[in-house]
């Protein structure tokens, strides 16, 4: 005679880690939702934030690598370069990005503020100047920026800040090559995933060329 055995799974009742949130590719933000964060921003004198937005769009970095920017990296003298270079987390490879006027005023006013040192963490943690911002308090302030122009926080990430400027400057150009080198990948192939280029995009670029 058989018995009936029955099993029990561990965790078979936890909820699974995704319930009720979006999956997948986050989106990039629109020229009108950028440009409504950094108004509300400049409007409340959130320096230090206006500089951490605009700074994650214009270097189109990883958000781990945004927090762990150094005021050397993008300031050494003390106030913002024109471009700057660092070195990615992921595949320990370097990067290049402008700073648009617009975040060297907004860099320079943060420093002015805070007095901090060429050597600092650019962005310090909270109580601690001693740790830079963590990405989880990174990715909490970008769902307070959304949610104060009206966004859904669930809907976007912090990789939308990073995919924002690329995918402008892809819209425009139809350069993938600049973009895979503004993104620092080392195959084409991940900035063509990254963008979720499709066959319709590129059909949409080759429409407005002509031999």
């Amino acid at each position: 005679m058989t018995e009936n055995v029955s099993v029990t799974y561990p965790n078979a009742n936890r909820e699974p880690w995704n319930k009720g949130k979006l999956i997948g590719p986050k989106p990039p933000l629109r020229p009108k939702h950028v440009w409504a964060i950094r108004t509300k921003l400049q409007l409340e004198h959130r320096t230090r934030d206006l500089a951490l937005f605009n700074l994650a769009i214009d270097s189109k970095l990883r958000g781990c690598d945004v927090v762990a920017l150094r005021v050397e990296d993008v300031a050494p003298r003390g106030y913002a370069l024109d471009r700057a270079i660092v070195r990615q987390r992921k595949t320990g490879r370097l990067v290049k990005f402008e700073l648009t006027e617009q975040t060297r005023e907004a860099v320079d006013q943060y420093l002015r503020e805070t007095d901090r040192e060429a050597d600092q963490w650019l962005f310090a943690g909270r109580g601690d100047p001693a740790r830079h911002l963590t990405t989880r308090q990174y990715a909490r302030l970008l769902s307070e920026w959304l949610e104060s122009v009206g966004l859904d926080p669930s809907v976007y990430g912090t990789h939308s800040l990073r995919r924002t400027k690329a995918t402008l400057i892809y819209k425009r150009t139809g350069n993938l090559r600049a973009v895979q080198l503004l993104l620092g990948h080392t195959k084409i192939e991940s900035t063509v995933r990254y963008l979720g280029i499709e066959v319709d995009d590129a059909l949409d670029i080759a429409e407005q060329v002509d031999v």
